[in-house]
């Protein structure tokens, strides 16, 4: 299945169905919880017409505090309310004491934070009763490095029990702002675990400094990393973000038929299983 990220600025297009035709939609709990009048209509609406995956802002699965209950609490209900089968979150933290961030902050890559973050990711595990899907996450500086990025995210992996979500334009990006070869850290991921893919553009701002912005297409060296990677793996949802500088939906429909494309040519022998 190849799906986009639901935005308000195409909610009539999706419901419809005449200009752009994913195979399902992901959005974020956070932006739809407790909401009321029309865009809960709305979001009724494109819920009965398409499977929903989940991605969720502010669960700070880093944060030296534990999550917090009540968000916890309204999270369940939401999951549970709309059946949603995958939830997926940042393998960063972005709030500390009373200071909230939007940025998503990198997570020192340390054996004592992979025991802080594997215990809080299965607190988080055994309250929503599913597995939970950590995003690789785009940095632009590592803090108090012990270890590399790969061993660290194997320890989590290992000891937390979560699953991975592989944005290939995360690996991209990382890979060329800290120099180091993308495949080859992909190939010293468990990816067995993986279960969802993300795809989105980026805009360099400097010769050597690339900002992972969702708000460009895709461009060519991302999807021949995104295909060199996908006969690596068994076939997962993959996902097609945009969240800025919205394109006409003649432009987001090619992208994603040439991202389901690509999923056909490489996982053909699970063709049932790619829609």
């Amino acid at each position: 299945m190849v799906g986009i990220g639901f935005r308000r600025e195409f909610a009539d297009e999706l419901i419809s169905g005449t200009d752009i035709q994913p195979d399902f939609i992901e959005f974020a709990p956070e932006n739809w919880m407790n909401i009321g009048g029309y865009w809960k209509k709305v979001l009724h609406q494109v819920v009965a017409k398409y499977p929903v995956l989940c991605h969720g802002l502010s669960l700070s699965i880093g944060s030296p505090e534990p999550p917090e209950p009540a968000f916890l609490q309204q999270l369940k209900i939401f999951l549970d309310t709309y059946h949603i089968q995958l939830y997926s979150e940042h393998l960063s933290y972005s709030k500390c004491d009373n200071a909230h961030m939007y940025d998503l902050l990198p997570i020192p890559f340390r054996m004592d934070a992979v025991q802080h973050i594997a215990a809080r990711i299965r607190q988080v595990q055994d309250y929503l009763e599913r597995p939970l899907v950590m995003e690789i996450v785009s940095y632009y500086t590592p803090v108090a490095a012990e270890m590399s990025e790969a061993d660290f995210i194997r320890e989590v992996v290992a000891q937390s029990g979560c699953q991975l979500l592989l944005d290939v334009n995360n690996i991209y990006v990382n890979a060329f702002n800290h120099q180091y070869d993308a495949k080859a850290f992909i190939q010293q991921l468990p990816l067995n675990k993986v279960a969802y893919i993300h795809m989105a553009g980026h805009e360099q701002v400097a010769p050597d400094l690339i900002i992972d912005t969702h708000g460009e297409p895709i461009i060519d060296p991302v999807y021949d990393l995104f295909e060199w990677t996908l006969p690596q793996l068994s076939p997962v949802p993959v996902l097609l973000e945009r969240d800025f500088n919205i394109p006409e939906m003649a432009a987001l429909q090619g992208e994603l038929s040439r991202l389901k494309n690509i999923c056909h040519k490489q996982w053909k022998q699970h063709d049932e299983l790619v829609a």
